[in-house]
Formats: C-alpha cells, sequence, structure tokens
C-alpha cells in the first residue's frame, strides 16, 4: 500500500550490516529431553493469564473442528529475555513479525483459521499495512467541510480492500490474537497452545516463525529490582544466561504428535543456510524447514523436506518491483504440502 508523503525522515535504524555477524558455523544446541521439560517447567511460574488463554484457545479450536476447518498456529515476533524480576532492562530478539503477520493473511484468505502468538505490540494482521512504519496513521484521513473525518481520496480503494477482508476473518471468527513479551510466556503459551492442537490431529498446522530467545535467565538468579548502573563490579554488567531448552522436539514428539509442523531457519551466511536447515529436520523430525537470508528473506525462501529435498521460492524482479509479496506464494506452497500430511496421516 503506498504511504503518504512524510512528513519525517525515512531513516531506518533497525537495520544493519549482515557483514558484521558473528560466525554460525558452531554445533547447535541438542534437542530437548522429556526430563528438560519437565525442569524448566517446574521452575518456573507459568503467566497468571494463561487460564484464560486456555479458555479461548480450546473454545476458538473447537468451533472450528466442529466445521472441520483446518486450524493453523501463525507464531510471530521476538520474545525478550527479562534481566530483573521487576523489569527495566531486557535482552531482545530481531523481529518486528513482518513474515507472521503477512503469513496469517495468506492463510485466513485461503480458509484456514489462525491463532495468532505473537509479540506484543508486534505487527498485526492486516493493521501491519499501516502500523511500523515511518509515516503517521493520520496522513490517510482528513477532515471534510462539516467536521467529519474522512479517508482521503486516493487511499479509498487500498483501504477498503485491507478492511474488507479484516471483516471477513473478524465476521467468521476466523482470528485468534494471543500476546506474549517473555520466552516464559511464550514457552508456557506454546505448549497450552500446542496441546489444545492436538486435539485435531493432522488437521493442525504449525507455522513457528517467531524469533525465540536462544538464552534466558533462571529465576533464581534475577534482582528483584532494577540493576543499579553503579555497584561493585568495576561499573561492567556481568550476566550468566543458560540456554533455552529446544522444545521443538517435545512439540513434534509429545505436544502435537499428529500436526504438521514447519520451523524456520535465518541465517546471515549463504553457505550454512542450507546445512543448518537438513541439520534442524534431523535433529527434530518434523516436516518442513523454510530456511531464509536476512539480506534477501523478502524476495526468495527454501523449503527443505525429509522427501523431497530443497525447493526454493522466488520472486520474479517483475513481482518484487509490483509489490509481490513472497508469502503470498509460501502460504500456497504450504497448504499443499498440509493437504497431502493429512491425507498421509490418515492412512496411517
Amino acid at each position: 500500500m503506498t504511504p503518504p508523503s512524510p512528513t519525517i525522515s525515512r531513516v531506518r535504524t533497525s537495520v544493519f550490516e549482515p557483514a558484521t555477524a558473528i560466525d554460525r558455523t558452531f554445533p547447535e544446541f541438542p534437542a530437548a529431553q522429556p526430563i528438560d521439560e519437565n525442569n524448566y517447567f517446574k521452575k518456573h511460574k507459568p503467566p497468571p493469564y494463561l487460564s484464560e488463554i486456555s479458555k479461548d484457545v480450546a473454545n476458538f479450536i473447537a468451533s472450528h473442528n466442529k466445521q472441520n476447518r483446518k486450524v493453523v498456529l501463525v507464531t510471530s515476533g521476538g520474545t525478550t529475555v527479562p534481566l530483573e524480576n521487576n523489569t527495566v532492562r531486557f535482552i531482545d530478539n530481531f523481529s518486528a513479525g513482518t513474515r507472521g503477520a503477512t503469513s496469517a493473511e495468506y492463510f485466513l484468505e485461503n480458509g484456514y483459521a489462525v491463532i495468532f502468538l505473537h509479540r506484543e505490540f508486534s505487527l498485526l494482521p492486516y493493521s501491519r499495512h499501516y502500523s511500523h512504519t515511518t509515516n503517521c496513521f493520520l496522513d490517510y484521513m482528513n477532515e471534510d467541510e462539516n467536521g467529519q473525518v474522512v479517508i482521503n481520496a486516493e487511499y479509498q480503494n487500498e483501504m477498503r480492500v485491507v478492511l474488507r477482508k479484516y471483516q471477513n476473518a473478524r465476521d467468521k471468527g476466523l482470528l485468534l490474537v494471543v500476546p506474549f513479551t517473555t520466552v516464559h510466556q511464550y514457552l508456557f503459551t506454546l505448549k497450552l497452545i500446542s496441546q489444545e492442537l492436538s486435539v485435531i490431529g493432522p488437521n493442525g498446522l504449525f507455522y513457528l516463525a517467531a524469533a525465540v530467545s536462544d538464552f534466558f535467565l533462571p529465576h533464581s538468579r534475577m534482582p528483584e529490582h532494577k540493576i543499579q548502573s553503579q555497584n561493585d563490579n568495576d561499573g561492567k554488567l556481568r550476566v550468566s544466561l543458560e540456554a533455552v531448552p529446544k522444545f521443538l522436539s517435545r512439540l513434534v514428539d509429545s505436544w502435537a504428535p499428529l500436526a504438521m509442523i514447519i520451523s524456520f531457519k535465518l541465517e546471515t551466511d549463504s553457505n550454512i543456510l542450507l546445512s543448518k536447515a537438513r541439520g534442524a529436520l534431523e535433529r527434530y523430525n518434523h516436516q518442513l524447514v523454510i530456511g531464509n537470508l536476512l539480506q534477501t528473506r523478502k524476495k526468495e525462501v527454501v523449503f527443505v523436506t525429509p522427501e523431497e529435498g530443497e525447493h526454493w521460492i522466488r520472486l520474479t524482479d517483475e513481482q518484487h518491483a509490483n509489490g509481490t509479496e513472497i508469502e503470498s506464494l509460501i502460504i500456497p506452497e504450504i497448504m499443499s504440502l498440509h493437504e497431502k500430511w493429512c491425507e498421509k496421516t490418515s492412512t496411517l
């Protein structure tokens, strides 16, 4: 959607140089085992709102299961790692939720019900067209001679299309939005939704596009209040983090064993992308890894599956110039794979 003329600079401060990225050739952490799951969820308190979410999720899934509609869990945005219990400082992940929010729209347009597990205040389906830009949303509007707020004529058609798609998803009850902020909130909520989705078997689909923190600070070592800038450590902040268990293995083996599960692998080095994606498939034994490079993630991705190997999806120069979103190509291919998965699993 073409934005109005900006009243502020178009400089983007969130863009960094891939050449400065660290070496990613070191081995991955091992997959989590049942004992890792037990230890993690016993040592950390669940979010106080989890029971409320549980009811909403169960009702949402049950409603669409009655209609034999496929349900996809789309995870989106990055998780935070708090450094204090009363959190002022935290470690964050690079992700605005663009892939997840965009993909959710295409799932909705193709008849899926979507549980959108997203970082609070990250991009949302449909409203993403107007948020997180360098332009003010108010620039799309004006005041007419009667003092009524109206959409500027030049944006009417584009906004009407988005509005109708949003209203269709809302009125049919196809979208359930569930927020998270911290990595602990994400993991507790992911487990809950996964176990609820297991009820519908292969009709459940996991599209795990969230950027999940690799490390966390255990609650037992977390200070209660804000870390002071002046302390006894020579003015230096020293934090010892622990690895977040790789719970994808538990999702595949235990939480939702009949669902189709898709993970993402983002790298900055093209020389290791395919090997990292293949390694993830072998380690977690799920159905699909979508690999993408930070530099070209909006133009091309690679599907890596156990049966078919690698398959690249690329926008043509013309498609890219016309504003075609690569998710419009990704989602139909996933739907085809999911249909085959459902047929295959139903015969087991």
